[in-house]
């Protein structure tokens, strides 16, 4: 399967749509309402303007999330065909990504992660464009827009404005301008959103609440079960290695190759940290944690020399996941 999958041709991409319509079928055969985390009973601007547009039937929000998804896949492939930090063209961290999406079905709803991870995905390029460009790099304001915008889907992405700081400190000299930029882009959107509230006579200590619940307050929880538990441990297993992998070859890579994968990382650890750490955050943080992962294990999957392993393990996670995905249909 990773042979197959590992290749370029039109063949593959058909492949991909195929296991996409596959993997989701379940989303589209019995639409789910969305669950009763505080993101959903207390929807930030944002998002709020997507459920109305949505309805309160789930189909909508599903072809929604199915259409956001499509182009989150895109991204990824471009992003890696521009920057070429794996240094091969590959399909696989969409592949991968699309793998991650099924992973928990009840996630398969309207939510306002995935759009957020559409953000923050943008805003990664937009930092890595900044690579030895001369001057100031007003990059990290256009970035800190995108991540600032993304938080008014999903509250929780603010957290990855670090990535701003940590992509100056690989990146830059650490300019002080392009500090104070990256801050004003974080807080241009709320600063927008408080003139329009202000503007049409709308609430504001209400807006600052939502925030300040989505941020610290109790958000309902996810049901993991048996299987799914095991394909967790599973797939940190295949992360631990890949990582490790990166690790013991990654002085031989080029500079921005070496920049890319250690802002990946960074943000891959935030992520997991944020799940821990807050009570407001649950399962739904896949989308953004399988961002950097589906690149982790996709640059182990073109490069590791025993093939057999990489094939086992590929071949296992998508087994799992199909599993997961027919038992929760029946």
């Amino acid at each position: 399967m990773l042979r197959i999958f590992k290749g370029t041709g039109p063949g593959v991409i058909l492949l991909i749509i195929m296991a996409l319509a596959a993997l989701w079928i379940s989303a589209f055969h019995d639409p789910q309402l969305p669950s009763h985390a505080i993101y959903e009973t207390r929807p930030m601007p944002l998002y709020a303007i997507l459920k109305l547009l949505t309805g309160n039937t789930p189909l909508p929000g599903v072809i929604l999330s199915f259409v956001i998804l499509s182009l989150m896949l895109f991204l990824m492939v471009h992003f890696n065909t521009s920057v070429f930090f794996i240094n091969e063209r590959t399909f696989l961290p969409a592949t991968i990504y699309l793998l991650f999406s099924a992973l928990f079905p009840q996630c398969q709803v309207l939510n306002p992660v995935l759009p957020a991870g559409v953000f923050l995905m943008l805003a990664i390029m937009r930092i890595m464009d900044s690579y030895r460009k001369p001057g100031v790099a007003y990059n990290y304001y256009d970035a800190g827009i995108l991540i600032g915008t993304g938080s008014l889907f999903y509250t929780n992405l603010i957290w990855f404005g670090l990535l701003l700081f940590i992509g100056i400190a690989l990146l830059r000299t650490g300019s002080i301008k392009e500090i104070a930029i990256s801050i004003l882009g974080l807080i241009t959107p709320y600063l927008v959103t408080l003139g329009l509230y202000y503007v049409l006579g709308k609430d504001l200590m209400l807006f600052l609440t939502d925030i300040r619940e989505n941020l610290f307050g109790y958000s309902a929880g996810y049901h993991f079960t048996r299987l799914t538990v095991a394909t967790i441990i599973y797939i940190g297993l295949a992360l631990v290695f890949s990582i490790i992998f990166l690790m013991m070859g990654i002085n031989s890579k080029k500079i921005k190759t070496r920049k890319t994968f250690s802002l990946l990382l960074y943000g891959f650890f935030l992520s997991v940290i944020l799940y821990f750490a807050l009570p407001t955050v649950s399962a739904e943080i896949v989308w953004i944690t399988a961002l950097p992962a589906s690149y982790f294990l996709a640059h182990y999957f073109v490069f590791a020399k025993k093939k057999l392993v990489p094939e086992i393990i590929f071949s296992g996670l998508f087994l799992l996941i199909l599993l997961i995905q027919i038992l929760y249909i029946f």
